[in-house]
């Protein structure tokens, strides 16, 4: 007597005789047409699906089985499993998928803040000490002025930061500039800030000079921070200040919840 084939022996002569990829309704059928299962089941395309899920290489699910047979393609069809191929290695192909989107994401964040940067670059140097005042406003920073032009003594703004119970009288300063900004500058800055304040901030769409950032810091004088105009554009991303934020969603199956 004959010994009657089981549903994944069916299955894998189907593969194997078509020598492709197949839906399962496909496999369904040519199981159907070849006469290789007798199903007695009401819902017999049901159960080629289940085993095909069940012992398919990267869908360990709850009820999966442990013994893989198949595996599916990015078109949703099945195949029969590769020599040596395991969950972990169909896992490893979509790490290394979403490693290539990560990939992507750093280029057009990179390319993202240059373009930022070349905006702020050609805005006017009014609208860039307004621009100033807003991103300390956004931070926290309080009673917040920018001072008239031919008045400011070197001081572009002002205002205040809570400290505790107390607040610091903090003054900045802006250089909508293309070339480097030198210690000179941070140093005179400082100057027309002693006395007056208690914390000064220097902006620029630039860079600052090496000598410039060691002196940030100066023995009985305020401290004066340096932002520079990549660290602007890490503060605008950080406080979404001027920037639209769109989320893209990265999508991994979950048909098994649903399905079984």
């Amino acid at each position: 007597m004959k010994k009657s084939k089981t549903i994944n022996e069916a299955i894998i002569e189907v593969l194997k005789t078509e020598n492709q990829s197949l839906s399962a309704k496909h496999i369904y059928s040519k199981i159907i047409e070849l006469d290789l299962y007798r199903f007695k089941s009401a819902n017999p395309y049901h159960i080629v699906l289940t085993q095909l899920r069940r012992h398919c290489v990267g869908l360990d699910f709850p009820t999966a089985h442990k013994q893989k047979f198949y595996r599916i393609l990015p078109d949703g069809t099945y195949a029969l499993k590769k020599d040596g191929e395991n969950s972990k290695e169909v896992i490893g192909k979509l790490t290394q998928h979403i490693q290539e989107l990560r990939s992507k994401h750093l280029k057009y964040k990179i390319e993202f803040k240059k373009n930022i940067l070349d905006q702020l670059k050609s805005i006017e140097p009014t609208e860039f000490e307004i621009f100033s005042k807003k991103l300390l406003e956004v931070y926290g920073f309080i009673d917040m002025q920018v001072t008239k032009k031919g008045r400011d003594g070197g001081i572009d703004g002002y205002g205040k930061l809570k400290v505790g119970i107390s607040h610091l009288n903090v003054a900045f300063q802006c250089k909508r500039w293309k070339s480097k900004v030198s210690r000179i500058e941070v140093d005179k800055f400082r100057g027309a800030t002693q006395g007056d304040f208690e914390q000064a901030i220097f902006f620029t769409s630039s860079e600052f000079s090496k000598e410039a950032l060691k002196a940030t810091t100066k023995k009985g004088a305020i401290p004066v921070i340096l932002a520079d105009g990549n660290s602007i554009v890490e503060l605008m991303i950080e406080k979404e200040f001027g920037i639209d934020v769109e989320s893209l969603p990265v999508y991994l199956s979950a048909l098994d919840e649903i399905l079984f």
